[in-house]
C-alpha cells in the first residue's frame, strides 16, 4: 500500500494559502477530480475552518453528459460538498478548435467562483503531456514551463496539488478508498493530439525511459526558473523605456537584439495583444534600426497599429471610417481632457503660448480633414498635408488626425502641430491631440 496522498497534500498546502478558507474544485467526474475530492473533503478534518466546494462543467458535448453531473451530485451529497453546475454551449466550429473552446469556457466558469481559491486535478502525466504537446507546438520557454503548481486566475489563486503523483497512485488511492468516477469516451479519440501522445507515445517512453514523466518535469521547472529570470529582465528593461504613452525608440535600441523583441512583447501583451507572429515583430524592429528618420515604419496588430511617431513607439487605434461629423465644444475646460470615442483620441490642453482664452471662450468644434486646408503661419498659410508631414506624423496618423476650427468656421490648429498665427497668444494654451492607446482590459 502506497503512502495517504493526503499527507503530502497536507504537508505541501501552500504557505500563499494561509487564512484563505473557501476552496472549490473543478469537478468533472473522471478519476483525477474524484481523487482530488476525497482529499479535499478528508483535509476538513486536518484543517479547521476549510470549507469545499465543487463545480462541475457541463459541456454538452457527450451523451452521457447528464448522467456525469447526476453523478458528480450524488457524491458531492454523500460528502457534504455544495455543487454549483454550470451549463455551457460549445461551438463545434470554434476557430481555436473545440478543445481550446471547452477548455476556454471551463476556465470562465470557474472564475465565476465565490471561493477564495480554485482547485484543479491535473496530476504529473498530464504535466508531460502538457509540455510535450508545448514542444510539438514550438512553444517558447514559458510554454515548455507546463503548468505551475500555483499562479494567479484573475483575482484568485489557483492550485494544482496533484502534479507531482502519477495516474497510477492516483488510481491506486481511488481502489483503496473504493472511489467511482466516470470515464470520458472522447479520452480515446486519437484524432486528439494529447490523446495519440497519451495512448501511443507514452508507452512507448514508459518502456525505454521508466522515470520519463519526473525527468519532463524536472525540465518544465528548468523552463520555468527561466521564465522567472526572464520576466525580472524584462520588467527593468521595459521600465527604462517606457514614456507616458508609449515606448521610447533610443533606449529600446541600445538593447541587443534579442532583449528588443522580449520588451516589445511584454509592451503589447500589457495593451491586451497576445499571440503576436514573432516574425512580423522582428521584421518591424529591423525596419526600426534601418528607418531614416523620415521613414514611418509599422505593423498593423487587430485593429490597432504600432508606429513611430517623435522617437517613440505608440499603439494606436485605427479608424476604419474617419467620423464626418464635427464635434462642437461650446464649454471647453481647460483642465479636463475631451474624449471623442468616434475620434479614437483625446484633446488635452498645456499652457505656455497657444490659444488665446478669448478665443477658446468662443466655442470651438473638432472637424475631420477635408485636404486642402491652409492654417495661417508667420510666413504666410501653409498647407495642413505639409505641417503634419513636416511633424513626421506617420501617414496613417494624418488620416484621422482632427483639425481645430472656431465656432465661425475659422481654422484656428492643428492639435500638437501647429497654431494659427494670428490667434497666437504667449500666455495662451496649446491643444494636443492624444491618439486613443488602451491597455488591456
Amino acid at each position: 500500500m502506497q503512502p495517504d496522498l493526503l499527507e503530502h497534500v497536507l504537508a505541501n498546502w501552500p504557505d500563499e494559502l494561509s487564512g484563505l478558507c473557501a476552496f472549490e474544485l473543478g469537478l468533472s467526474g473522471g478519476l483525477d477530480s474524484m481523487v482530488l475530492l476525497s482529499l479535499l473533503a478528508r483535509a476538513r478534518a486536518h484543517r479547521p475552518g476549510l470549507q469545499v466546494s465543487a463545480v462541475h462543467v457541463h459541456h454538452g458535448l457527450s451523451p452521457a453528459a447528464e448522467a456525469w453531473v447526476q453523478h458528480c451530485q450524488q457524491v458531492c451529497a454523500q460528502w457534504n460538498i455544495p455543487l454549483r453546475v454550470v451549463r455551457v454551449l460549445v461551438d463545434r466550429n470554434a476557430p481555436q478548435g473545440i478543445e481550446a473552446y471547452a477548455r476556454q469556457l471551463r476556465y470562465e466558469a470557474y472564475q465565476q467562483t465565490k471561493a477564495d481559491v480554485v482547485v484543479l486535478a491535473q496530476h504529473l502525466d498530464d504535466q508531460a503531456e502538457t509540455v510535450l504537446l508545448q514542444l510539438l507546438r514550438g512553444g517558447g520557454v514559458r510554454a515548455l514551463a507546463g503548468m505551475p503548481v500555483l499562479r494567479q486566475l484573475a483575482d484568485r489563486p489557483l492550485w494544482r496539488p496533484l502534479l507531482q503523483f502519477t495516474r497510477q497512485q492516483l488510481e491506486q488511492y481511488a481502489s483503496e478508498h473504493a472511489l467511482a468516477w466516470v470515464e470520458d469516451d472522447s479520452n480515446h479519440d486519437l484524432s486528439y493530439r494529447r490523446n495519440m501522445l497519451r495512448h501511443r507515445i507514452m508507452p512507448l517512453l514508459q518502456q525505454h525511459v521508466p522515470a520519463y514523466r519526473h525527468q519532463i518535469a524536472r525540465s518544465a521547472w528548468h523552463m520555468a526558473q527561466a521564465t522567472q529570470l526572464l520576466d525580472e529582465v524584462v520588467a527593468g528593461d521595459l521600465s527604462a523605456c517606457l514614456t507616458a504613452d508609449g515606448l521610447a525608440v533610443a533606449p529600446l535600441l541600445a538593447l541587443s537584439e534579442v532583449r528588443q523583441g522580449f520588451v516589445m512583447l511584454a509592451w503589447l501583451q500589457e495593451r491586451g495583444l497576445q499571440g503576436v507572429a514573432p516574425n512580423r515583430l522582428q521584421e518591424f524592429l529591423r525596419q526600426l534600426r534601418h528607418a531614416g528618420a523620415e521613414a514611418h515604419p509599422s505593423l498593423q496588430l487587430d485593429g490597432r497599429v504600432l508606429l513611430r511617431y517623435r522617437q517613440s513607439l505608440y499603439l494606436v487605434t485605427q479608424l476604419k471610417n474617419v467620423p464626418d461629423s464635427p464635434i462642437r465644444l461650446d464649454a471647453v475646460s481647460l483642465e479636463n481632457t475631451v474624449c471623442s470615442p468616434d475620434w479614437a483620441g483625446s484633446l488635452r490642453w498645456k499652457d505656455g503660448g497657444g490659444l488665446s482664452m478669448d478665443v477658446i471662450a468662443e466655442g470651438l468644434v473638432l472637424q475631420p480633414r477635408l485636404g486642402g486646408e491652409l492654417l495661417m503661419q508667420p510666413y504666410g498659410r501653409k498647407e495642413v498635408r505639409k505641417l503634419l508631414q513636416e511633424a513626421g506624423m506617420p501617414p496613417v496618423l494624418r488620416k484621422q488626425w482632427p483639425l481645430l476650427y472656431s465656432a465661425e468656421g475659422k481654422l484656428l490648429a492643428v492639435p500638437g502641430v501647429a497654431v494659427a498665427s494670428d490667434c497666437f497668444d504667449p500666455g495662451g494654451f496649446w491643444p494636443e491631440w492624444v491618439p486613443e492607446m488602451k491597455k488591456a482590459p
